[in-house]
């Protein structure tokens, strides 16, 4: 349920009414926008007298929210979410594009490509430290190591890092990462998601290889009922009954997602297609559909790539891709 409040309403009088709210048991997240302050109350509010709420002197109306997400529902928080990483905004209109290895190998290899990424319109670098793969006998990442290489081009390059976390029991690991990622087999791990909402850190949370919007943005809910409102959803596509790519990307997402929640979206076409031929129509497609972000894979060699090499794209590539983007979103 939500009480929209009338106009010029002060700031003793939402406090008074919020106490009021609480002591009936509900919890009350306040929204305040640009032309109009939104109670969001959260619990058992069948037992609240709605007439009598909407009776209030302040209170300009009352809705009720059928959807299972609260927090992250545009209804609770109209204006759109933006999530500052590092002096970068990411989230109404402010875009952003992470690229990088989908491992870090070496500390050659991810410097190189960190270097050519910035210089063809990357603002955040991605490297995976901790890999998971559907083989036990795949590498599996540097691990540890890996994140002190991210950090390391961090330093030499001053891009921000994106790296994805397997367990809750690594967080200490990355208490120098600037964005979290959650990947799509996590994404339903509930006890790590309640772990990253107890942190203010910005939080990447793809969606599942077979997850519903609905689901996905509950997994956000969690992250969210902790504390933490810094999340970035990540369409990465969904497995279908198509074998021409890797997964079919869910384009009508963003802009089902813009309408659904106040949470930035961003997609990532090279784990959507698996094809690096295609990640830049998709790319182009993501941008134009209403994307906050672009998630790439570049390698400097992808031919000996230790994972993923058939969907990275080449420095050079990559450079075409961000111009052809930016091109998009100069003409949006």
């Amino acid at each position: 349920m939500i009480a929209i409040l009338k106009q010029n309403t002060t700031p003793e009088q939402i406090e008074n009414l919020t106490k009021w709210l609480e002591g009936r048991g509900l919890k009350v997240h306040l929204s305040i926008g640009e032309f109009h302050t939104i109670l969001g109350l959260i619990g058992d509010t069948g037992l609240l007298d709605t007439e009598l709420l909407e009776g209030l002197e302040i209170v300009e109306s009352v809705k009720r929210i059928s959807e299972p997400f609260k927090n992250a529902n545009r209804k609770f928080h109209p204006d759109d979410t933006i999530v500052e990483v590092c002096g970068l905004k990411i989230g109404g209109s402010h875009f952003q594009i992470m690229a990088g290895p989908c491992s870090v190998e070496s500390e050659a290899q991810i410097l190189e490509i960190a270097k050519s990424v910035k210089a063809s319109g990357a603002s955040i670098l991605r490297g995976g430290a901790f890999k998971p793969r559907t083989s036990p006998y795949d590498f599996q990442g540097l691990r540890a190591d890996g994140i002190e290489l991210l950090l390391e081009a961090k330093k030499q390059t001053g891009m921000p890092i994106v790296t994805e976390i397997m367990n809750a029991n690594h967080l200490e690991l990355f208490e120098h990462v600037d964005i979290i990622q959650v990947g799509a087999r996590n994404m339903q791990n509930f006890e790590l998601l309640k772990e990253l909402g107890l942190s203010r850190k910005p939080v990447l949370l793809k969606r599942g290889l077979a997850n519903t919007i609905q689901e996905w943005l509950m997994s956000a809910e969690y992250i969210i009922a902790g504390g933490n409102r810094n999340i970035i959803l990540c369409e990465r596509g969904i497995r279908t009954f198509e074998t021409y790519t890797r997964n079919t990307l869910d384009l009508s997402a963003v802009p089902m997602l813009r309408e659904l929640t106040h949470l930035p979206v961003v997609v990532d076409p090279s784990h959507a297609s698996g094809v690096a031929r295609l990640v830049k129509p998709m790319a182009m497609a993501a941008a134009a559909a209403g994307a906050h972000g672009l998630m790439i894979e570049v390698h400097n060699d992808p031919v000996n790539a230790m994972c993923d090499g058939a969907q990275s794209l080449t420095p050079e590539q990559f450079k075409e891709v961000a111009e052809k983007v930016n091109k998009i979103r100069g003409v949006l």
